[in-house]
């Protein structure tokens, strides 16, 4: 991992665009929903990356990616504990998620495999305001596949970390995957993915499912 410090928690967001729920049938939660992934879930955006390939439908969900450089306490100001930002992939086993939410069972077999936690480029911080005033998007062979924006968000940055420092702790290396917009989709062996922010790229892998 290219990270500018050590990766340790990788906690996400499920169901933070209303579109993206609504697509999946879903309803959007009242508060935050978290879920985590082993740091063996890190890779880097660049090269050729593998996936599982016999277990079902590989679904991408493109999110914004913060780093926490400082730990964080209540009230504490995001422009002083966040360091970094990036655009990220959340890889799901939709198939295998489906059987483990039929059966009322975690979820780490669908979220947290190998690889399912891409990362693209790292990028200094700039304030949440700022990453506000551009679009992140995911093409696909050449084709945008999804597009979003923060400001769509049902939880914004200071009610998430909130919301897990306060119930889990969030320090340096801590990551934070905000949710996806709409727009997820199966995988194909071969795809290549491209990440952008603000219509440059920050990484670019292609896909092998094994």
């Amino acid at each position: 991992m290219n990270a500018p410090i050590p990766i340790r928690n990788l906690y996400c967001v499920g169901r933070n665009y209303r579109l993206h729920a609504a697509e999946l049938g879903n309803a959007v939660p009242e508060t935050p929903l978290i879920f985590t992934k082993p740091t063996h879930a890190a890779v880097s955006w660049e090269g050729e990356v593998a996936l599982p390939g016999m277990q079902g439908s590989v679904h991408y969900e493109t999110e914004l990616v913060l780093l926490f450089g400082q730990p964080y306490e209540r009230g504490a100001s995001l422009d002083r504990v966040v360091s970094h930002f990036t655009v990220g992939l959340d890889f799901t086993l939709r198939d295998e998620q489906e059987r483990l939410k039929a059966e009322g069972w975690p979820w780490l077999s669908a979220k947290g495999f190998r690889n399912s936690a891409g990362f693209g480029r790292w990028e200094v911080y700039p304030g949440e305001e700022e990453l506000a005033r551009r679009d992140f998007t995911l093409r696909i062979n050449g084709r945008e596949a999804q597009r979003g924006n923060i400001r769509d968000m049902v939880f914004g940055f200071a009610e998430l970390a909130s919301f897990i420092g306060e119930r889990y702790g969030l320090g340096p290396g801590d990551v934070l995957f905000t949710g996806t917009p709409a727009g997820v989709g199966a995988l194909r062996d071969g795809d290549e993915l491209t990440l952008a922010w603000d219509g440059r790229e920050v990484g670019s892998a292609k896909v092998r499912l094994v």
